[in-house]
């Protein structure tokens, strides 16, 4: 991957600027991250090239510095879905259409749990991004509240300890209907720690939040994902027997 230190937005003659928040993104800009994602994605796999986002016209807020996950899923001929790839950024090392572009590229062909996706495989792929805050340390002197500081559908996750780190984005317990605790102890497990890991005083547990546009169809229409609609629509079962054997 390219050296973060080419970045525009992280040009070291200029004045710092601050990471861009989910929340200040328009949907259109949504919208155009998705699509370049998509571009970057093709470009790479099918002449090994990069694309050259300055002909987008792109936002001076899009310039700068932020943070995006880019997920890949392939579907296949009963419309459902299967994790393809998904590799991002969790520091604010590139401008956020680089990092789109970056992390739409790595997960396409650097995600070491898939073998490379390949130009056959173009018309049948989801492309999926999630723009990150920067994380936050959540600080508790009782590590039994953890779950009460936590919103599904809001917040993604990091685990960290010692050399150990992972994280699960927003999505992911929406998409399994996991509740708070479940979500943690997933977490540490993603960060190759016991399940309880988020018990102890000296695992760092971050929270940040995400918001996730995402492709209809392959190429088509981008709609940006309602997570909490998303939970309380399809785990809500779920959520009442998690109660009822707690």
């Amino acid at each position: 991957m390219r050296d973060p230190r080419r970045s525009s937005a992280l040009d070291s003659s200029k004045p710092p600027a601050s990471p861009v928040h989910p929340s200040e993104l328009t949907f259109d800009e949504g919208v155009l991250l998705v699509r370049l994602a998509r571009e970057a994605i093709e470009a790479y796999v099918s002449r090994g090239t990069r694309v050259d986002y300055s002909k987008h016209g792109i936002p001076v807020k899009l310039e700068r510095p932020g943070m995006t996950f880019t997920t890949i899923e392939k579907l296949d001929a009963s419309g459902r879905t299967a994790l393809r790839g998904c590799i991002g950024f969790l520091a604010p090392v590139y401008s956020l259409v680089e990092s789109t572009i970056e992390s739409a590229i790595e997960a396409a062909v650097g995600d070491p749990r898939f073998n490379p996706v390949e130009a056959w495989e173009l018309d049948d792929i989801i492309v999926e991004v999630t723009v990150l805050s920067q994380p936050v340390l959540v600080e508790v002197e009782d590590r039994w509240r953890l779950p009460s500081l936590i919103a599904i559908g809001r917040h993604g996750l990091i685990a960290e300890k010692g050399w150990f780190k992972g994280t699960l984005l927003p999505a992911v317990p929406v998409e399994y209907c996991w509740d708070e605790e479940t979500f943690l102890a997933e977490t540490c497990i993603k960060a190759g720690l016991k399940p309880d890991c988020w018990l102890d005083e000296s695992t760092r547990i971050y929270v940040y939040e995400g918001r996730v546009f995402r492709e209809k169809t392959p190429r088509g229409e981008v709609y940006e994902r309602d997570m909490n609609a998303e939970y309380r629509t399809t785990c809500s079962g779920s959520r009442d027997r998690l109660k009822h054997h707690a």
